[in-house]
């Protein structure tokens, strides 16, 4: 590929609902361009960015793909990202890259919650936007009813600037809205004609919609459009592009991308319409300056994907936001301080990597093999401290105890998972050492069903998932006083340890340990003996095994012999006195209680309420959010709320979120205690 200059360079997002065709549309754009020479399909797994095993077995989007092409003296760097929530770490990697997006529509399902939630992502980054409403060629594909959805919902920014032709439910053609001219589809470039005469008052309120739309991006252009003036055909594409890029004016596309129809209109509008690097305002760095994307000023560059290869190692998918960057050059990583040395420099192609002896700023590329650089890093000049803003992720809300279907694969497995967890920073492993297992989180089932795939795919180890055991608590209710007495006898030195103990309630949570001896009935030598036995034995209650808190425990008597005592026997009688203790000052099960701020529509409110009782949960508030939300705020046992991200996204069409923080221990209810310490006696067993 040729070096492009900054300002045709165009880096665009597609965004929008899982299914609506985003990956079909990349391909569309590739054919056309003539990049390929057969149009691939999604289902076939003959696609250039959905490439990965997983993609091409589920038949879905799963990763952030790249598609680097020129075409009409034009960069494109089309960044096809997964429509599923369960990807959104993916789906934020690209539209942190990227100059505008693209918001792919179904036609036939009309707007969906993927397309909401894409809109608010560029709202979030301030990116340019296009709607494409696609598989106009379906029967059942309803144009007006999707623009309609849209427009009643964006309201007047939304400008239309394509019409279909239709005719026995075909896609025939286009009426070009912004030069008032009909299109129509035939082998090689696009038949020019009249508007059909049955289409002119559908498209007359449209065309009005556009002008309106270019008389809001100027002041003297507003009254001339109230002066009742015509604006030209320059003046109207100028007013266009200006108020694109300023994000007052979204175009609406309509067409099909399996069928390759209105892709070269689409790619038209986004080298006239979108902007460049050269249109964005610059980045600003960490430290105030602004980084502009001009190739003579010192390199900056954000990783933005990391893609991690059990045979090629370590690929950084990255955008270089000023200067240039060269094979063979030394870049210093702003998180770290380390120096990185770069070996060979490609851009992107779905799987293909295509060499190249420089990346200059605005472009994206790929490097291989960076020691020490992860997703969301800095690199810059040597000497230089840039510090680009990074990516903010979710924090996943979804975990899974891990463990090996065969014997013996347990470290195969936490390399497979350290690996996995490099290229996905909204997956997340550790291992509970409390519970003894290994616990793996991610975003919904389906993204903890892939990475368990590629676990078993990439790196050869099968596992079950099972879910976490919950970290109860035991304590006590009231104070007694009991003895332990550890005496054995068997030739030579035999062992004696007595002590008298009063266990009660404590104030905190770890054990409160103090001595109330007179007169040395206990030699002050063993008393840290009796605390160390009481320590080891708090580990595990008398109920069910799960640790002691809130304990406090005073040595108030006991007796020695001069000869058989040793530290050992006071260790063994002070744990007896516990068990003893433990048994007569009426323990309890304690569970682990969560608070829970959940972000709901309002009209969801009452289903998540009525949940969260359910669920055994107290709501403590409820506050109004922004742009018809709420926010719920509650306490939750956390033995109820293991699977609420898939029950939350079902009840509220994926729109609610959450966030769930431990915040203390309280009495479990009698019949939720019983079955927990039933559970453990038979593991026990």
């Amino acid at each position: 590929m040729k070096q492009i200059p900054v300002d045709k360079i165009r880096n665009i997002c597609l965004l929008g609902h899982g299914g609506s065709g985003k990956t079909s549309l990349a391909e569309a754009m590739l054919k056309y361009a003539g990049v390929t020479d057969r149009l691939g399909k999604v289902e076939d797994g003959t696609t250039v960015t959905d490439y990965d095993p997983e993609e091409i077995k589920r038949t879905i989007s799963i990763n952030t793909a790249i598609a680097s092409f020129e075409f009409n003296n034009h960069k494109y760097n089309i960044i096809d990202t997964p429509g599923y929530f369960d990807f959104v770490g993916e789906i934020l990697e690209g539209v942190r890259v990227a100059d505008a997006a693209i918001i792919v529509v179904s036609g036939k399902s009309g707007l969906s919650v993927g397309d909401e939630k894409s809109w608010d992502y560029c709202v979030e980054r301030g990116l340019s936007r296009l709607f494409f409403i696609n598989k106009m060629d379906d029967e059942n594909a309803d144009f007006h009813k999707t623009l309609e959805a849209i427009r009643n919902k964006y309201g007047k920014a939304i400008a239309p600037f394509t019409v279909p032709i239709k005719e026995n439910d075909k896609i025939t053609g286009f009426v070009d809205v912004v030069e008032m001219k009909a299109k129509l589809f035939q082998d090689g470039p696009l038949k020019e004609t009249e508007i059909p005469s049955d289409m002119s008052d559908m498209v007359a309120p449209i065309r009005e919609m556009i002008i309106e739309a270019v008389a809001e991006t100027d002041e003297s252009l507003m009254e001339r459009y109230f002066a009742g003036e015509e604006f030209t055909l320059d003046e109207i594409k100028k007013a266009l592009r200006t108020g694109i890029v300023n994000n007052e004016i979204v175009p609406v596309i309509s067409g099909s991308a399996t069928g390759n129809k209105s892709v070269g209109v689409l790619l038209d509008s986004i080298s006239e319409y979108l902007p460049s690097p050269a249109d964005i305002p610059g980045e600003k760095a960490q430290s105030g300056e602004s980084i502009s994307a001009n190739a003579s000023d010192p390199l900056a560059l954000l990783v933005f994907k990391t893609v991690a290869d059990p045979y090629v190692g370590k690929l950084s998918y990255f955008r270089v936001f000023s200067g240039e960057l060269k094979p063979d050059m030394q870049v210093s990583n702003s998180r770290t301080g380390a120096t990185e040395k770069i070996g060979k420099i490609f851009y992107v192609l779905g799987k293909k990597q295509i060499e190249t002896d420089k990346i200059t700023a605005g472009d994206i590329g790929a490097v291989t093999k960076l020691s020490d650089t992860v997703t969301g890093d800095t690199l810059c000049k040597q000497g230089s401290k840039i510090m680009l803003s990074g990516i903010t992720f979710p924090e996943p809300n979804l975990t899974l105890a891990v463990a090996p279907k065969a014997k013996g694969d347990e470290e195969k497995i936490g390399s497979g998972l350290q690996r996995l967890s490099e290229e996905d920073p909204t997956f997340k492993v550790k291992n509970n050492l409390e519970t003894h297992q290994m616990l793996i989180s991610g975003l919904g089932e389906l993204h903890i069903d892939v990475i368990t795939s590629k676990l078993k795919t990439k790196f050869g180890v099968s596992v079950e998932l099972t879910e976490p055991k919950v970290p109860y608590r035991e304590t006590i209710r009231k104070k007694v006083k009991v003895e332990g007495k550890h005496k054995k006898q068997s030739g030579g030195h035999g062992q004696y340890g007595h002590v008298w103990i009063e266990f009660e309630p404590g104030e905190t949570e770890e054990l409160t340990f103090e001595e109330k001896i007179f007169g040395g009935a206990v030699p002050k030598n063993y008393f840290p003996a009796v605390e160390k036995g009481l320590q080891e034995s708090i580990l595990h209650g008398v109920l069910a095994g799960y640790p002691v808190v809130n304990l406090k425990a005073t040595l108030v008597d006991g007796s020695y012999h001069p000869v058989d005592s040793s530290e050992m026997a006071f260790k063994i009688a002070a744990s007896l006195a516990y068990k003893k203790g433990m048994e007569e000052a009426g323990p309890v099960l304690l569970e682990p209680i969560g608070r829970l701020e959940v972000t709901v529509p309002s009209e969801n409110m009452g289903d998540v309420i009525g949940d969260i009782n359910k669920r055994r949960g107290r709501v403590l508030g409820m506050n109004p959010g922004s742009a018809g939300m709420e926010n719920v705020v509650a306490e939750v046992p956390m033995a109820e709320v293991h699977k609420y991200a898939t029950d939350l996204r079902s009840m509220t069409q994926a729109r609610g979120s959450f966030t769930l923080e431990f915040e203390r221990y309280e009495e479990a209810p009698p019949n939720v205690a019983q079955k927990v310490i039933e559970e453990a006696k038979k593991e026990k067993e």
